[in-house]
């Protein structure tokens, strides 16, 4: 180190398997010491010769794969192509560019091919991919007028306000204190609805079938949140890794409707044993 640097940097550098957000929450949590002092600014100047104490570090974030698995594809068609994304990658790049990815990973396997149906990081499930053509124009239409039915498996914790099946009706807006997270608002944000329906029982959890019938940020994830049952492995919305070592979320099963080129089609990727 020469000179003096951010505390936040010189930690990102040294442990850069953390990531920033696990790094911006060990500070805030205030479980870092610079010689001997608690310190929770990102801030805070840190030179050569300071002690740094950390209790309680953070894993390292899984590292994604660095090439496309065939053993992914559920379907190849001529228009599109159907995947089960893993848990833990990311279904397209972030501001800080990577290539461990799903869509830059599909684009060094198939060639030019567009997102269309994404996931959150550490969900599972089908994504959509397509081809150029006129297959984008059809399938921007069905999902814009709801046309595209989606159908989720999540493991929740049980004791919560679930029917046995229902409609979640709650507006969902920006949340008041992250980024990164969405909430419940009583006024403004976005209309959501999330079709359930319980169909298996354990001791302490339940799974459970979503239908989204709107596709609004993290609706799945609030939603189970708002009626006590957070899903189990939700870092931002649940328990966390101490419940699961990875979030109980996957896409099943995605139907697309009939056009006039194209026949309704409807793909299907089973969760893998272990998941309730």
């Amino acid at each position: 180190l020469e000179g003096k640097a951010r505390l936040d940097k010189v930690l990102r550098a040294r442990f850069p398997g953390w990531g920033r957000k696990a790094v911006k929450a060990l500070l805030h949590a205030r479980k870092v010491r610079v010689n001997n002092k608690k310190v929770w600014l990102g801030s805070w100047e840190v030179k050569n010769g300071d002690a740094i104490l950390i209790t309680d570090p953070p894993e390292d974030k899984p590292q994604g794969p660095d090439v496309f698995d065939d053993a992914w594809i559920v379907a190849e068609e001529k228009d599109f192509i159907v995947v089960n994304k893993p848990p833990g990658l990311r279904s397209q790049s972030t501001r800080a560019g990577g290539k461990d990815n799903l869509l830059d990973l599909a684009i060094t396997r198939f060639g030019e091919v567009k997102l269309f149906h994404r996931l959150d990081r550490d969900s599972s499930g089908i994504c959509l991919l397509t081809r150029p053509g006129p297959v984008n124009a059809f399938l921007d239409n069905a999902f814009k007028e709801r046309l595209v039915e989606k159908e989720y498996l999540a493991v929740v914790k049980a004791g919560n306000r679930l029917d046995k099946k229902g409609i979640i009706t709650a507006r969902l807006g920006q949340h008041a204190k992250r980024r990164d997270m969405m909430m419940v608002v009583e006024k403004g944000g976005q209309r959501a609805e999330t079709r359930y329906e319980i169909i298996e029982k354990s001791e302490g959890k339940q799974l459970v079938r979503l239908f989204p019938l709107t596709g609004r940020t993290h609706q799945l994830r609030v939603h189970l949140l708002h009626m006590g049952a957070p899903i189990f492995g939700d870092v931002l919305y649940g328990g966390g890794k101490k419940d699961s070592p990875r979030l109980k979320l996957h896409a099943r099963r995605i139907r697309l409707p009939k056009g006039e080129e194209f026949e309704e089609r409807e793909f299907v990727a089973e969760v893998g044993e272990g998941f309730f």
